[in-house]
């Protein structure tokens, strides 16, 4: 049987878990449309996901026109949360064999948590919706600490909320911001190739690239 007591697997949640594209680039186009922008395809948005709600919003409208300012993009930000709040789950997908994967983790004894950019109250509600939180014993949002990635401390922070060891933490995203906070906080990271980064996950410098869910687990014995 699989043994993985106390290992501390840390995952990324837009992009690794979830594809949550299409949700997120409706609401960015709702405050665009709001704002007398024009949309943008969702297939531009995933190259912007990844450094939370507010940078993804910044992005946009630099991409269709002036920039905001800051408190603009104060209001910006609170008219994109309540409209992605009511259509979190409209089109979001939880990737293949990814539930299948936590609860094998979860029954090897692994203590799961996810790390995200995004909101930890929009993270939370993401999860239920698809019956996924109780998986996980933290789950850490973008606005749970004072730090989020690529800052190590919240790897760091999110080790600490789920109890567990950075000797035995490995971090699982798809972006230069997970392995990047990864690489600076001293523990190994996966990456997964079905995410939204400009960068091929291979050129970011992860300890192990895998292909679909069904690999993970190998890869995690291989690491810790």
């Amino acid at each position: 049987m699989l043994k993985l007591k106390n290992a501390a697997i840390l995952f990324d949640l837009d992009g690794t878990l979830m594809d949550t594209a299409p949700d997120l680039a409706a609401s960015m186009n709702f405050v665009l449309r709001q704002n007398g922008r024009h949309e943008i395809p969702t297939g531009d948005v995933r190259n912007m996901v990844g450094r939370g709600a507010r940078v993804l919003i910044e992005r946009g409208m630099v991409a269709t026109g002036k920039p905001a300012t800051e408190p603009e993009l104060d209001q910006l930000f609170d008219q994109f949360l309540e409209y992605y709040l009511d259509h979190i789950a409209d089109h979001s997908e939880v990737f293949p064999n990814v539930e299948k994967t936590l609860k094998e983790l979860r029954e090897a004894g692994a203590n799961l948590a996810v790390c995200t950019n995004k909101p930890e109250g929009a993270s939370i509600k993401l999860l239920k919706e698809f019956n996924l939180d109780d998986y996980f014993s933290a789950i850490v949002g973008g606005d749970s600490l004072t730090v989020r990635k690529p800052d190590p401390g919240h790897i760091l922070g999110t080790i600490e909320k789920m109890g567990g060891a950075v000797s035995a933490a490995v971090m699982v995203g798809d972006s230069a911001n997970d392995i990047d906070a990864a690489i600076a906080a001293g523990i190994p990271v996966i990456g997964v190739p079905f995410g939204y980064t400009p960068i091929p996950i291979h050129d970011l410098g992860a300890n192990v690239v895998v292909d679909h869910f069904d690999d993970l687990i190998e890869a995690l014995v291989e690491l810790l």
